[in-house]
């Protein structure tokens, strides 16, 4: 790993544009429906991918049995959380969906040790389990008389993580062997997501009534920045800092996401929904291995 001063930047710039961007997706709702926010941001930043592949002079894949799996990572990665992410911020706060964000790692897991029967869960991951299901339930205030929470919103950004957990694996699997850099499958899987949400964005429309410069702003923010820019940023931080240190931008993202919906939407979180956020967050570093409870035994 190099010197912080190489990655650190970076690093700090994806975490706030990872973070802002559930503010981007509550700004386009203004004017776009959910369908036409995963087809736009797909759209924006396909095209903001494919210039750096273009600059680069690389190509995209030729092989249709490589698109298959690049375009089922598309599905799971790109296509269906972003129409879900905007469907569930419909009736969620911008901050709920950056805590509930904060779930994908345990979604991870979860996929892992049911789909993977070589892989037992430890202790860790699964008290990080456990912890991860009371912050969820304490998101949703099922433990509180007033409510406030949109149920089935939040069990919608929660189908979405569920499919970032879904992708991983496979994308392990069957992507990340394909002899193509990380820019060329990033440009190829948004692009495949951006063909994939055409046609429904069409048939169930793209816009309401009115189009505002608001909602111009959010989305191209969401488009070039939260899709395109971001990726390559993400590649960058880990060629500089590796994985490891490059995953951790996980536990800024929700921090970044409630500070903007608080000071620039007002929303405003119970003190039940702030506990279960904190859960959240301490099971994914359990599921990560990035907090232990339990001593290792040196063999």
């Amino acid at each position: 790993m190099r010197k912080p001063s190489k990655w650190l930047p970076g690093f700090i710039a994806l975490g706030l544009v990872w973070g802002l961007s559930f503010l981007f997706v509550e700004l386009a709702l203004i004017s776009f429906t959910p369908i036409g926010i995963a087809f736009l941001r797909g759209l924006l930043g396909a095209v903001s991918l494919l210039v750096l592949v273009a600059v680069t002079r690389q190509k995209l894949p030729r092989v249709w049995r490589h698109w298959l799996h690049i375009s089922i990572v598309a599905v799971l990665l790109n296509a269906a959380p972003g129409f879900l992410f905007a469907l569930g911020q419909e009736t969620v706060s911008s901050s709920i969906a950056g805590v509930i964000n904060a779930t994908t790692p345990l979604m991870t897991v979860l996929i892992i040790i049911s789909f993977f029967r070589d892989q037992t869960p430890t202790v860790d991951q699964f008290l990080g389990i456990v912890v991860g299901f009371f912050g969820i339930l304490l998101v949703m205030e099922i433990f509180s008389s007033s409510n406030q929470a949109s149920v089935a919103g939040v069990i919608t950004l929660l189908m979405a993580t569920l499919c970032y957990g879904l992708a991983m694996p496979y994308a392990k699997r069957f992507v990340s062997p394909l002899p193509y850099s990380p820019y060329v499958l990033a440009a190829s899987q948004v692009s495949a997501s951006a063909a994939l949400t055409a046609l429904p964005a069409i048939l169930w429309g793209i816009t309401h009534d009115v189009i505002t410069g608001t909602s111009l702003a959010g989305i191209a923010l969401l488009g070039v920045l939260g899709t395109g820019v971001a990726y390559v940023w993400n590649y960058r931080n880990i060629e500089l800092a590796g994985s490891v240190v490059a995953s951790s931008v996980t536990y800024i993202t929700p921090v970044v996401a409630v500070i903007a919906g608080v000071l620039v939407l007002g929303d405003q979180l119970s003190p039940s929904q702030v506990a279960g956020g904190i859960l959240i967050v301490l099971s994914a570093l359990l599921v990560q291995g990035r907090l232990r409870v339990t001593r290792t035994r040196n063999r």
